[in-house]
């Protein structure tokens, strides 16, 4: 038996409100289902399983907010799994024993014979609603009902109103999200030495490149010059991986894989750092999709927990802003983050010749307990190098 516990879904997050479940005991569950939403101060995110299994029982409900770390839920193994059939799994209302070292499981006392099992929550629904809860239906397993079985006979009541959500997500608190943003950054600034280095990168070769293979393509098919950028910070964080990991516990983690934080501005306003995953290991068209897709959903409030925990190393883009340049705080545990500004026309020396040239400025904020002014400068020779080469990429 392991535990589903309350994940950390961004630096500085001490609480979550769990919104609802997507699963119910005795659903088998595969590594990386959706399994909860969960709120926070950044909006509801769809919370992943890190393991195949069974659901064992639920212990938090709907509507409780609990501290990271938390136990959700129990979860029977990979054997137990394949074992146990769904259908095989103990009714609702039957207790477990108590383990001295988790939380007792939160289960409803056992139902007389001749009476319909009834959730905690579909109890507390009932009430609020006037519902008589000998008249309803359970739909549940085992013929248990639910909160929404509740809600749905509310609504069948002559002249009933409809039923509200049991527990529905806030809309997006903009000063609890800067106060979150804040915090983290306070935490950066106070407990990671920072170092800061510029390097001004002709961009001639690649958007001639990125022109003359959009020209192939239709209009939905065509490539960002983002999409370089990002591939480009990805190969050089291979080359260089003492930019790409974590700080915990008092030592450097290097990461196995690439997944790049992209910080993304809200439309109502606030600021999120999704990770793509493996970007070192797409193409670019998989990571222009992947791009679009992440922007898309995290505008819309669909983001995964994976995608909130995962990153390794940010890229942070502000040339759309007219920014020149831009040296950001380090998003904790990570342990560098890139900057990029605007492509701006400058003077440029080459050949005996001085012309103008498209060129724009990348910045590194590296942390100086993994990394120094070496390591770093070797990072952005290695994005610069990069990106005089776009067809490789």
């Amino acid at each position: 038996m392991s535990e589903f516990r309350m994940p950390s879904l961004g630096a500085d997050m001490e609480f979550g409100t769990l919104v609802d479940w997507r699963v119910k005991p005795g659903d088998a569950v595969r590594r990386g289902d959706v399994v909860a939403l969960v709120e926070t101060e950044k909006g509801v995110i769809e919370v992943e399983i890190f393991e195949t299994g069974v659901i064992d029982s639920l212990i938090v409900q709907p509507g409780q907010k609990v501290p990271v770390g938390a136990t959700l839920a129990l979860v029977r193994g990979d054997g137990l799994a394949a074992e146990v059939p769904p259908a095989a799994v103990p009714p609702l209302e039957a207790k477990p024993a108590v383990d001295e070292k988790r939380p007792p499981t939160i289960t409803p006392p056992a139902e007389p014979a001749s009476r319909a099992r009834v959730s905690p929550l579909a109890r507390k629904r009932a009430q609020e609603l006037g519902v008589e809860l000998s008249t309803v239906t359970g739909t549940g397993e085992h013929g248990s009902v639910t909160a929404s079985d509740i809600e749905k006979a509310a609504a069948a009541k002559p002249g009933a109103e409809p039923a509200a959500p049991a527990a529905p997500a806030k809309g997006l608190d903009l000063q609890a999200m800067r106060r979150v943003i804040a915090a983290a950054m306070a935490r950066s600034k106070r407990e990671i030495p920072h170092y800061y280095l510029a390097a001004t990168i002709d961009m001639s070769k690649s958007l001639n490149w990125l022109a003359a293979e959009n020209a192939k393509r239709t209009v939905t098919k065509r490539l960002l010059y983002s999409a370089l950028l990002l591939r480009a910070v990805a190969l050089a964080a291979r080359e260089v991986p003492e930019v790409n990991g974590l700080w915990i516990d008092g030592a450097f983690k290097p990461a196995d894989g690439v997944h790049i934080g992209v910080a993304i501005s809200l439309r109502q306003g606030g600021l999120v750092n999704p990770a793509i995953h493996d970007v070192d290991k797409k193409n670019l068209d998989q990571l222009m999709e992947g791009m679009l897709d992440l922007v898309n959903r995290a505008r819309a409030g669909h983001l995964r927990s994976s995608e909130l925990s995962d990153g390794t190393i940010t890229v942070t883009n502000l040339g759309e802003q007219g920014v020149e340049s831009v040296f950001g705080v380090i998003y904790p545990p990570q342990v560098a983050l890139v900057g990029f500004g605007k492509i701006i026309e400058r003077p440029f020396a080459a050949d005996g010749l001085v012309g103008a040239r498209p060129m724009i400025e990348a910045t590194l904020s590296g942390d100086h307990r993994v990394s120094d002014g070496h390591r770093g400068g070797r990072f952005l020779l290695a994005v610069d190098r990069l990106l005089q080469e776009p067809e490789k990429l």
